[in-house]
């Protein structure tokens, strides 16, 4: 066995790909995801916000010093998972995916998990009169054009043209599904996927 296809950390399956990248609204289960996967990959896991904000959802990085940091982390990987989007000022990174997850949640739902997020994260203060419930339902109202929206904002249909340009394979996960079924979905497409390619390369 080569060092491209190293067993997974159960032991069951072996993963060719190194360089995993998981995206979607947000809502969609990105970060929860890559942490769930990381339980099963010998993969670094790491995710757009620590590389987005100098303050975590109240200070954004420059765009030039997240794609240092995220540079760096990711070059100090030889294997490694990225989850959260990074349209927009991450397009360099594009070329080093080999493995793409997209997920697709109903906005009910998804925009159901956000406030409850909301709440979870920031207490009585998202909730009216509370001093953050203007911004919270700014960000909520942000949130509810994804599905809709042009390609001036996070959006489908931006998604939608960044995935357009990626050279290697996609998985869509698309409706309402558990963590562990999306886990066990991409370790089964991944397999899938290297499998197909080596029977390309034998034929």
């Amino acid at each position: 066995m080569n060092d491209n296809e190293s067993p997974a950390n159960d032991g069951n399956i072996e993963i060719p790909y190194r360089r995993l990248h998981i995206f979607g609204a947000s809502g969609s289960g990105t970060t929860t995801l890559g942490r769930a996967l990381g339980q099963r990959l010998p993969h670094e896991v790491l995710d757009s916000d620590d590389y987005f904000w100098a303050r975590k959802f109240d200070e954004a990085r420059p765009p030039e010093d997240r794609v240092r940091e995220l540079a760096n982390d990711l070059d100090g990987h030889e294997r490694w998972l990225l989850s959260g989007a990074i349209c927009g000022w991450g397009d360099s990174f594009r070329p080093r995916f080999d493995f793409v997850v997209f997920l697709h949640v109903p906005a009910e739902e998804r925009l159901a998990r956000l406030r409850a997020r909301e709440e979870k994260r920031y207490g009585e203060d998202v909730l009216p009169g509370g001093s953050m419930y203007e911004q919270s339902q700014a960000f909520l109202e942000w949130a509810a054009l994804y599905d809709h929206a042009g390609e001036e904002v996070r959006s489908l249909k931006l998604h939608e043209q960044w995935m357009s340009e990626l050279t290697c394979p996609i998985l869509r996960i698309e409706g309402l599904h558990s963590v562990e079924e999306r886990v066990e979905t991409v370790l089964k497409a991944m397999r899938a996927e290297s499998d197909r390619e080596g029977a390309k390369r034998q034929s």
